[in-house]
């Protein structure tokens, strides 16, 4: 879900991929997988699959995209999710109820051959499951692209890597990874092209774009600390959707008005079982680590081939010509001494 704050930053900058060339980004894996899971789909919704029936979407995501991305010169540090806050598990299970109705939904439309509806609930129908994960990590490991494991949120991993100035940027599609601290987010880096509108025929052009911490802040006229606030009272994953009749606008009155954390949470209706002194804390000291490499290694070619053409069942002919790619692409940043990159 992510923190509903987008309406109040208007500072983004919309780049192109060439724009982020020899750069470094976070990616929020599990945000990405998400994002692969909903848009790699055939037309009524169903997503792509093996012979055997194993959902394939998320392979050729991280596959395809991760390659256009190093073409571009860019590298991508994928961050997965660790253990998550014990305060997040009515989320956790909410979203479990949603997909739940998301599939009963899907089928219905597709028996009465509502192709459109039934695309629709398919998005939100299916859920990344280990075995996805570890997949996706086995194919990253053979690209030779970095593979960060979080102890918690990969966001607040992702943008602990940005601070320290390991990566240049987090990519995400939500704006957690401000809140967590991020000087820079990238948003749109996974689904950048054509996209189809909901519900309509009609196609638009998605570009990267950068969004700066320290222009937010500057805009809001807030401290990092009342941009956390803010964002826990109009709805983070660990209170979704918030304090009733609190939107960002009356949200960014409210801490601009109190300041302070504590006398900010005495004036609204907190209605949920976690502390929000809990959750505040948390974005601002999430659990990190410093065990990881960020650096790109030479891809594994034959297993690349074995693993997505032999048991993954994608078209030989094209996964050896993203191979070659690949190996082109590490060939070019490897030529500029990785050693100097960030």
């Amino acid at each position: 879900m992510g923190v509903k704050i987008g309406e109040l930053i208007t500072k983004k900058k919309e780049l192109r991929l060439k724009d982020l060339s020899s750069k470094k980004v976070a990616i929020d894996a599990f945000n990405a997988m998400y994002q692969f899971l909903a848009k790699i789909r055939q037309p009524d919704g169903t997503p792509l699959m093996t012979s055997k029936g194993e959902i394939t979407s998320v392979h050729s995501g991280i596959f395809y995209r991760t390659a256009n991305l190093l073409s571009e010169g860019i590298i991508p540090v994928y961050v997965f999710d660790g253990k998550k806050p014990e305060f997040k598990t009515e989320t956790v299970m909410e979203r479990v109820r949603q997909r739940e109705e998301a599939e009963i939904k899907w089928r219905e439309m597709l028996e009465k051959g509502e192709i459109e509806e039934a695309r629709k609930y398919a998005q939100a129908a299916l859920n990344v499951t280990d075995e996805m994960v570890e997949d996706a990590k086995e194919i990253l490991r053979l690209m030779g692209v970095p593979v960060v494991q979080a102890p918690s949120e990969g966001e607040a991993q992702a943008a602990y890597l940005a601070m320290k100035g390991d990566v240049w940027a987090a990519g995400s599609q939500d704006y957690d990874s401000l809140l967590f601290g991020a000087p820079r987010l990238v948003r749109n880096l996974t689904i950048t092209g054509k996209r189809k509108l909901p519900g309509k025929n009609v196609y638009i052009d998605i570009h990267p774009e950068l969004i700066e911490l320290k222009n937010v802040l500057e805009e809001l006229g807030i401290s990092r600390q009342q941009l956390v606030v803010l964002g826990i009272l109009v709805g983070t994953d660990y209170n979704p959707g918030g304090i009733k009749g609190i939107g960002p606008k009356r949200a960014l009155e409210l801490v601009r008005r109190y300041k302070d954390p504590d006398i900010v949470f005495s004036k609204v209706n907190w209605e949920f079982d976690v502390d929000p002194m809990q959750i505040y804390e948390f974005f601002l000291n999430p659990p990190t680590t410093d065990e990881y490499d960020v650096q790109l290694k030479r891809p594994d070619r034959e297993g690349l081939l074995k693993f997505m053409a032999e048991e993954h069942e994608f078209s030989r002919e094209r996964v050896l010509k993203v191979i070659n790619e690949i190996e082109e692409a590490y060939k070019l940043l490897a030529g500029g001494g990785l050693e100097a990159w960030f």
